[in-house]
């Protein structure tokens, strides 16, 4: 793809605020000559590319404004493919806010959220699955969501997005070849091969397809519900896991009023660990709140802790609880204190008094994670869902369609769809609403 002539824009790449060094990014065609303007030390037009320089940035008068350090790019090899100079300067806001101001005097504009990203893209450094990757990278706060990151950017999904393209266009093309020769009723395409091919690309993108719901859990961090009767040992058992006095435990029953959230990071893989209110029927107000949002933190739960304590009634729980879950798979039912008795039916006994169980607890929510796990590509962005969902919904059209002996309209019809969508998340078909929406969502520098 062609460099794509634009403006030169610039903006800082690096956080606000004060700190030791900041760096001001600028790209478009006329980078050098701008910063050239400002600049006094070598002759940035006769140094290579990925090369640094040493010089100071002067204003209009002619004064020293910062000295500075310039990483320079030359088109293509930049994150743009554009000229690109990077301005390593000190971190006070005034310099930063010199320098931008001199920038845009002197021909620079200020770049939009992800402008530097979406022209990445847009000279086709990037395809736009990868761009997206890019700010979720940025947003990454443990290694499996940065791992799911980097494979994406490194073109992992890309990859598999373009080997399911690339085989129903062959198909594409002999069917549509047909429509030319609509009235001599002949076939091209193969359709048990066709047939065949479908059913095959279907098996590919099914675990795509169910991998969002982890990709998902592991982009945003995966809710665990602790939940049980007053005084099963919820907040104790929170406590444990986040080795810190979070939450209040005392031996008064519904002593947790509502949902304690905080997070815990088990192998690079983080959970959300909710301490829910005591699930009982209560008479106090502010008490049967708690229990609601209890009730609520259990539909949005990936893994549930159903606590039962030997010295606790918890029949009514029982019941409450049957009600609320239906799926049994999300549930490990735990015996808490174990140190007063260790018999119980439940998938795991623990002592947060002695330690006991916790290890293994924590083993466990790690064991359920990675039983999902099928191959290193997982969908952690909903557009990306939403076409490989609506991608499988064309095909099984298809496949219907040819079970059924439609006529070649109507199936070419259903794998151009197909394609639209396989080509719509890497942006082979882009609009510019599309475009607009995320990187948007970027930061500016970004």
């Amino acid at each position: 793809m062609s460099i794509i002539a634009q403006s030169t824009i610039c903006a800082l790449a690096t956080p606000v605020g004060i700190g030791a060094i900041a760096v001001i990014r600028v790209s478009g065609a006329e980078t050098f000559p701008i910063v050239q303007k400002l600049f006094r030390g070598k002759k940035l037009a006769d140094q290579a590319s990925h090369t640094i320089v040493f010089g100071t940035l002067r204003d209009e008068d002619g004064g020293i404004v910062d000295e500075v350090l310039l990483s320079l790019f030359r088109t293509p090899h930049s994150y743009t493919r554009e000229d690109t100079i990077e301005i390593s300067c000190h971190g006070s806001a005034y310099i930063i806010q010199k320098i931008l101001r001199l920038l845009i005097q002197n021909g620079c504009q200020m770049a939009q959220p992800g402008e530097f990203t979406q022209r990445a893209f847009l000279n086709g450094q990037l395809d736009l699955a990868q761009a997206e990757a890019v700010a979720d990278l940025i947003a990454s706060d443990n290694d499996a969501s940065h791992r799911a990151a980097i494979h994406q950017i490194r073109g992992g999904f890309s990859k598999d997005i373009a080997q399911l393209r690339e085989q129903l266009i062959h198909f594409a093309s002999l069917i549509e070849l047909e429509l030319d020769f609509g009235e001599e009723d002949v076939e091209f395409a193969d359709r048990d091969q066709l047939r065949r091919l479908i059913n095959a690309i279907r098996q590919t993108l099914q675990p795509l397809i169910d991998s969002f719901m982890l990709g998902n859990a592991l982009k945003e961090g995966i809710p665990v519900a602790i939940v049980g009767p007053p005084n099963a040992g919820k907040s104790t058992l929170l406590n444990a896991l986040l080795n810190e006095e979070k939450a209040i435990v005392t031996e008064i029953a519904g002593t947790t009023r509502d949902v304690i959230e905080d997070t815990l990071i088990i192998s690079g893989i983080k959970f959300r660990i909710l301490d829910t209110a005591g699930i009982r029927t209560t008479n106090d107000r502010v008490e049967a709140i708690g229990v609601e949002r209890s009730l609520e933190a259990l539909n949005r739960a990936e893994i549930i802790l159903k606590l039962s304590s030997p010295d606790v009634a918890s029949t009514e729980f029982e019941e409450l609880f049957a009600e609320r879950v239906g799926d049994p798979s999300r549930v490990i039912s735990i015996h808490t204190k174990a140190d007063l008795s260790e018999e119980s039916n439940a998938d795991l006994a623990i002592s947060a008094q002695t330690g006991q169980g916790i290890e293994e607890l924590k083993q466990r929510l790690l064991d359920r994670v990675n039983q999902h796990r099928t191959n290193d590509t997982v969908v952690t962005n909903l557009r990306h869902f939403e076409h490989l969902t609506a991608t499988d919904a064309s095909l099984r059209r298809a496949l219907n369609g040819l079970d059924a002996g439609i006529t070649q309209d109507w199936l070419a019809m259903d794998i151009r769809q197909a394609l639209l969508h396989l080509g719509e998340i890497t942006g082979q078909i882009t609009t510019d609403d599309l475009l607009e929406n995320i990187f948007s969502k970027f930061c500016i520098g970004k």
